[in-house]
This record gives structure tokens, sequence and C-alpha cells, in this order.
């Protein structure tokens, strides 16, 4: 039944909202980058920060590592709590150097659960933004859950209001084709449905292009 629905589900939003091209980025460590500063705001304060850093040809693991967190902090004000991020980023280009010294294409030959886990020790790196980095910058067959995730499975009957990350991960997991494009686009898809369709408070049900499923 999940299995059936979750792909009525991929179906309808791949033909209403054809590639989205997800995630837009000149290399993996610029989606690095992204999805520690997408924490917690809006895609559109991160371009200004990433913008910030290209300006200033600071969008390098080794650079970013060698700036003082003031500095940082500045340039990277308009993604918001930017202090912290400034501390994030800076824990993973450490990483990065240890890993790989900093050559970041290199961790595309990992394995995806042993990259994971190591993701998951890094200060500032939780679930989600793992996922992000594993499917979007290293192109690995993972499943990334967002809130978007949780409101539109909840509210078709995929996954209760409370499940936590790793159960609603599992139910695309094992009800859907494990190929990292399409895991790609169904995150994509699913993102884009919450924020025109499947709003918090009020959805707009008879305007979503998966209504009745």
């Amino acid at each position: 039944m999940k299995k059936q629905k979750i792909r009525k589900i991929y179906d309808k939003l791949d033909k209403y909202f054809g590639d989205l091209g997800w995630w837009p980025a000149d290399s993996a460590f610029e989606v690095i980058v992204g999805a520690v500063l997408t924490q917690n705001t809006a895609w559109k304060n991160v371009e200004k920060a990433i913008e910030q850093l290209k300006q200033n040809k600071l969008l390098d693991p080794k650079k970013i590592e060698s700036l003082s967190d003031a500095r940082l902090s500045r340039l990277i004000r308009s993604s918001g709590y930017h202090r912290v991020k400034s501390e994030r980023l800076k824990a993973v280009c450490r990483f990065l150097e240890k890993e790989c010294g900093s050559r970041v294409n290199k961790l595309k030959k990992a394995g995806a659960a042993s990259l994971r886990e190591k993701l998951l020790s890094v200060k500032g790196i939780g679930p989600e933004t793992a996922d992000s980095i594993l499917v979007y910058a290293f192109s690995k067959p993972v499943f990334v859950v967002d809130a978007y995730t949780r409101r539109i499975f909840s509210r078709h009957g995929l996954a209760g209001k409370d499940a936590s990350y790793d159960e609603v991960q599992s139910v695309v997991h094992e009800n859907f084709p494990m190929a990292h494009r399409k895991l790609n686009q169904f995150h994509a898809f699913l993102v884009e449905t919450g924020k025109r369709f499947c709003k918090r408070k009020k959805g707009l049900c008879k305007e979503c292009p998966i209504k009745g499923l």
C-alpha cells in the first residue's frame, strides 16, 4: 500500500514540476557549505552568503578554516545564526582536511553508510544536513527528510505525526527505488509541494497536485 502510494505521489509531482534541478552549485564543497548555512533559514539568505564567499575568493575549505571567526561571521551574516554557523563551517573544513586533505571530490568514492557516520560525528551536522551532503554533493542514494516531508507524509498517512527522522526515511528507503537521481528529485518535489500547497497551518488541498492520494 505504501509502495503504491509513494510511487503515485512521485509520478504526480514529476508530471507537475518536471526537473527542478536541485542542488544549484558549482562544486561539491559549495553544496556542503550550503547544507550547513541553510539550517533554520531561507535559501535566498544562503545564496547571499555563498556569493560573499565567492566574491572574496574564499569558497575553499583551507581558506575558510584560516579565516578569523569574526571575518567569517561577517561574510555569512545573511544566513542567520552566523556565529554558530561560522563554527560549524570550520568544523566541517577541519573534517575535510582530515578525511581527504581538503580534496572534497575524493569522498565520492566512500561508501554512503560510512561517510554518513563520519559526517554525523562533526559538530553541528545532524541527519538532515548529513543526508543533504550525501545526496547533493556526493550523489549517494539517500533520501533527505525535512519538515515538509514530515507534514506531507503525515497528512497522507505514510508516517505518524511524531515519527522520527529514521522512521520517515525508512518509509522511502523501503518502498521507493534507491537511485540517487530519483531520491534527489523526490526530496525537491516534496519541498516545493510543502512550500506551495501543504502549508503548516492550512493546506491548499484543492489546488495540490497530489490531492486525493
